[in-house]
């Protein structure tokens, strides 16, 4: 017993002292990538003395209840999101399952058994004319057992092996914390996209019944115009044409509308659903914050795909030092107090008592290079790892920077569309007036009508694309940025719609 429970006591010191023990392998550190990245990204050149900080709740600067509102039900009830919880809690558990193996491991154990045996006897010798006669008797025993110990075991972590594995683990487990973050970023991004979309279409929707009844209205007068010798029979054809073509366009952006509108609701869990269409207000635009001077590119590296692909390289570089020291010897100590009798009303008295205390060390002497090729494997596989890590990084600043300049180029756009729709409605109003008054043709009429519309479209379609562009820039960036109270001036990307 005093045995037992000094190498108890010893077991307990060395356990501290083992978790210091020597890591084979390299320590994680951050790697060169092998290309060199800026501290500002090309598309926002000037510096700026204190660069924006992040957000995580970027969209919240659209100003938009129903969004936030989206948003928030997409993150509680999405699937797919829930699935990524539970495999970070699959982890959690293995995490703690290898973590186990650096504490020693008492069990219990409990037998009891009986056993029958059949024993020869010789009971007596007698002489006879033949030689000498044994009388031999068969008897039956039976023998009873039991058993009440507590074995205990150990294994002394010399060379770091199952400190490698606890951090492979670990570093597993922060892998899908980040991959389940960068699918709530997908999705919220998702989300927030085909929102947005569902509001161009129904814009585009109210768009072409207006322009339906602009074509319905001027049939209406060129036929009064024909009835009083003034249009000929071709302007009317044309404008039937051109109304007929025009409610041809309706049924398609209404299933374009459902569409998107069942992709909501599969992504927020429910059952997929339509509904009629919302009317907008006319000043739709969206007041966005400018993306700020100096915008620094180490915003980057808050990506939660960028921190998986990391702790994925930093989990392999760990698996390194486990297969390296798995090559050395394993050191083992095992133990057992507990008490043995035939008679299970004495088990537990002090002459039952049973200890036993061992110490063994095992290594392989031969194995053909298994455990070398285990090594080098690994060290394979951490070469893929940072190759993946490298190519995230370069992806995540293609992404920005692809982001940024298309930013650019589309406020120019629009720009130069708002400009070209205030010019067609000053058109189309003139041609409408000088057709009345003989002046230019019914083409020219038709022409402007068309040209105004297809304005009032692409204006749409370019603010959609501006604000969509608005959600790819945040996701690259990992999240948004501080939204500055400032007055809405020429300068600010979010000018609104001309009228």
């Amino acid at each position: 017993m005093k045995a037992f429970l000094r190498v108890s006591g010893m077991i307990l010191v060395l356990l501290p002292a083992t978790q210091g023990c020597m890591r084979l392998g390299p320590d994680y550190k951050r790697p060169e990538m092998g290309f060199r990245t800026p501290e500002v990204y090309q598309q926002v050149k000037e510096a700026s003395a204190s660069p924006a900080s992040s957000t995580d709740r970027w969209w919240e600067g659209f100003n938009s209840p129903e969004i936030n509102r989206l948003v928030a039900e997409v993150g509680q009830n999405n699937l797919d999101i829930r699935k990524s919880t539970a495999a970070v809690l699959e982890l959690a558990a293995r995490h703690k399952q290898t973590r186990s193996k650096k504490f020693p491991r008492l069990d219990l154990r409990a037998d009891a058994s009986r056993s029958q045996s059949t024993i020869t006897e010789v009971t007596g010798i007698t002489a006879s004319s033949g030689g000498l006669v044994f009388t031999r008797d068969q008897n039956l025993y039976t023998a009873d057992s039991y058993v009440f110990s507590l074995p205990a075991s150990y294994e002394l972590d010399l060379w770091g092996r199952i400190a490698r594995s606890d951090e492979a683990a670990r570093y597993d487990l922060l892998q899908a914390e980040e991959s389940r973050r960068t699918l709530i970023q997908s999705l919220t991004a998702e989300a927030v996209s085909l929102f947005l979309e569902m509001e161009s279409l129904e814009r585009r929707i109210a768009v072409n019944q207006l322009k339906v009844e602009n074509f319905r209205q001027t049939l209406v007068m060129i036929e009064k115009r024909y009835a009083a010798g003034l249009s000929s029979a071709l302007e009317i054809r044309q404008t039937r044409r051109s109304l007929s073509q025009a409610r041809a366009v309706l049924p398609t952006l209404n299933q374009a509308l459902g569409a998107v509108q069942n992709r909501l609701s599969v992504l927020a869990a429910r059952y997929p659903k339509t509904s009629s269409v919302r009317v907008l207000p006319e000043e739709y635009y969206k007041h966005l914050a400018p993306v700020p001077a100096g915008l620094p590119s180490e915003l980057l590296l808050r990506r939660p795909d960028i921190r998986s692909a990391e702790a994925s390289l930093a989990a392999a570089g760990a698996r390194i030092g486990e297969a390296k020291a798995a090559r050395f010897p394993s050191i083992n100590l095992t133990g057992t107090l507990g008490y043995s009798n035939s008679e299970l009303d004495q088990l537990f008295l002090p002459e039952s008592q049973l200890w036993k205390l061992a110490a063994g060390i095992t290594t392989t002497l031969f194995d053909a290079g298994a455990r070398k090729s285990n090594q080098k494997a690994a060290e394979a596989r951490y070469e893929q790892q940072l190759s993946t890590y490298a190519k995230t990084v370069l992806n995540g600043f293609a992404e920005v920077e692809n982001a940024l300049l298309t930013r650019e180029q589309q406020l120019v756009r629009r720009e130069h569309l708002v400009a070209f729709l205030l010019e067609a409605r000053i058109t189309q109003d003139m041609a409408l007036v000088r057709y009345e008054k003989g002046l230019v043709d019914y083409l020219t009429v038709l022409d402007a009508i068309l040209a105004r519309f297809r304005a009032e479209e692409d204006l749409i379609l370019s603010d959609l694309a501006l604000m969509q562009n608005h959600v790819s820039l945040c996701r690259a960036l990992g999240g948004g940025w501080p939204v500055e109270e400032s007055p809405a001036g020429p300068g600010h990307e979010s000018s609104k719609k001309s009228s």
